[in-house]
């Protein structure tokens, strides 16, 4: 089957030679994503989304699909991409998923080696499996297909058919409670990751989770899509794809918080005293004070109003870097008082231990 879908980008190279950019060499010639992954709704919201993972590299490029308001789907083993706006196309024209699952499956020749699954806004799913998908079971290849309230989870090449149990189980869990969808998907997927998942130990793993919400102003895409995290290649791609949803979504517990405190604010606080930006009407800072050696407002005010005067824009107040630090010195020594506030943090800035 030609892959309309997935453009071929080749262009001369090097005399005979030619490069092809886009496709990764482990999809063969056609893709194949041998995965586990979860298609979902959430009704009082109405998101739509699919989260997915498997041993082959970019998997977010080519299995998950979602339309906002119509629904989502999965589409991986002998991948055909065309199912997912296929069955989106016919979902958005009203026509339930089980016959636009059954329409879009008679039509393709190469059925036997998919496995998909789709879910419409009123949580009805449908799910396809062929006949290629099974016959290793012997070898502990597993295959499972489970479906439940407003989700379906489908799995090939599976250390056991209790990793889509799980996935199923946790997302289950999860309904009705105070959380984004998208945060649910990825709970599930590592569900069934930290059971064993995929079997094919040692190849290249990736994972991705995609989500559309119709409501005004949740995206700021025309496409509706809210969510969009494609890890292409990592060790432990779900584990990276819970690391960065937290930090985009700013979910509290994704950093560390405290108040910094010690002799780095003490030598801090003296640099920029002696440029004229901490406490310039002092003669002298008290390093003795209390709290001298806490980072506060006043100092994080001083370092704003140094990186202003840099022409820094300041994309976070009171950052200091490397960066930052060595300008200060280089201030420091075109007024000629380097040496001066070295002398003065000589005592600070040693070791005592």
């Amino acid at each position: 089957m030609k892959r309309a879908s997935l453009p071929s980008l080749c262009a001369p190279f090097l005399l005979a030679s030619s490069i092809c950019a886009q496709e990764p060499a482990a999809w063969g010639p056609e893709p194949e994503f041998h995965t586990f992954s979860i298609v979902a709704i959430d009704p009082t919201t109405g998101e739509s989304g699919v989260a997915v993972t498997t041993r082959r590299p970019c998997v977010g490029n080519a299995v998950p699909w979602v339309r906002p308001g119509v629904g989502a789907v999965a589409t991986q083993g002998g991948t055909r991409l065309e199912y997912g706006n296929d069955l989106l196309d016919l979902l958005e024209q009203g026509v339930a998923p089980r016959e636009a699952m059954d329409r879009v499956v008679a039509a393709d020749e190469g059925r036997e080696r998919r496995q998909v699954g789709v879910i419409d806004m009123r949580g009805r799913t449908a799910q396809w499996t062929g006949s290629g998908q099974y016959g290793a079971e012997a070898d502990g290849d597993w295959v499972a297909e489970r479906s439940g309230i407003n989700f379906a989870v489908q799995g090939n090449s599976l250390v056991s058919t209790e990793v889509v149990d799980i996935v199923a189980e946790t997302f289950s869990a999860s309904g009705g409670s105070a959380r984004h969808l998208a945060d649910r998907l990825i709970e599930a997927l590592m569900a069934g990751q930290e059971l064993g998942g995929d079997g094919r130990h040692g190849d290249i793993q990736s994972a991705a989770v995609l989500v559309a919400d119709p409501r005004d102003g949740m995206s700021r895409r025309p496409d509706g899509v809210t969510v969009d995290i494609n890890v292409c290649e990592h060790a432990e791609p779900v584990r990276e794809i819970r690391r960065i949803y937290d930090t985009v979504s700013e979910t509290l517990g994704f950093r560390t918080l405290r108040q910094f405190a010690g002799a780095d604010v003490l030598q801090l606080k003296l640099v920029l005293h002696a440029l004229g930006y901490f406490q310039p009407q002092v003669t002298e800072v008290d390093v003795e004070a209390s709290g001298a050696d806490v980072y506060g407002p006043e100092a994080i005010a001083a370092v704003d109003r140094f990186r202003a005067d840099q022409g820094w824009q300041r994309a976070v107040s009171g950052y200091v870097d490397e960066r930052t630090v060595d300008r200060m010195w280089e201030r420091l020594e075109e007024q000629g008082r380097a040496e001066e506030v070295r002398r003065r943090i000589l005592s600070i800035a040693r070791v005592s231990r």
